[in-house]
């Protein structure tokens, strides 16, 4: 098998599971749909990124559905909770599938690595995956997400969006084609903070 082969074998296996997902999203189960927005903007934002990096953007929540977030307290350290237990599980999930159609270890831990969200600060290819992950929730996700929460928990979020991604990224976001609504909260999020006003974490 060539490297090549081996690459779209795991892409087909990834997808193969997105499909299983029960949520659908304009027809389509939701996570591939994910998983396609996923790859078309580090296609687009990083085009020579590194093999690790081109898988772990395909299966970055892969088979998410499986760990609801009803199964954990409903409150800021139960997320927290969450999230972790999801990076160990999608991380678990992808190395199966890569050690199966037959991907060295080095591969394995990195893509696995990423998964995780390890080493943000001093990794090129984690911070090129958060900045996919930033795009694709502010052109894909928002306009669904804003709804549901007040404007200054939204704001927060925006920030704590922002101060995530690389300059490049940041670049990208200010060019998204996104209704007045949301681009103006993307504006407020921006614009200075009120005296004493918190952070971003």
């Amino acid at each position: 098998m060539t490297d090549s082969d081996r690459f779209n074998q795991a892409i087909e296996r990834f997808d193969a599971a997105h499909r299983e997902d029960p949520n659908l999203f304009e027809g389509m189960p939701a996570q591939l749909l994910y998983a396609q927005h996923m790859t078309q903007w580090l296609d687009r934002l990083y085009p020579h990124a590194s093999e690790p990096l081109r898988l772990a953007a395909r299966c970055q929540h892969i088979r998410r559905w499986m760990i609801p977030r009803s199964r954990y307290p409903m409150t800021r350290s139960g997320y927290h909770q969450w999230r972790t237990a999801l990076y160990s599980f999608h991380a678990d999930t992808a190395g199966q599938i890569l050690r199966d159609i037959g991907y060295d270890d080095a591969t394995i831990a990195a893509v696995q690595s990423l998964l995780r969200k390890e080493k943000l600060k001093s990794n090129p290819d984690m911070q090129a995956l958060e900045d996919v992950i930033c795009l694709v929730f502010l052109e894909n996700e928002l306009a669904l997400f804003a709804p549901r929460h007040h404007e200054q928990k939204m704001i927060d979020i925006l920030r704590r969006t922002w101060k995530k991604m690389s300059p490049a990224g940041r670049a990208a976001a200010l060019q998204l084609q996104l209704p007045p609504h949301l681009r103006g909260l993307i504006e407020k999020a921006l614009g200075p903070r009120p005296q004493g006003g918190p952070e971003p974490s």
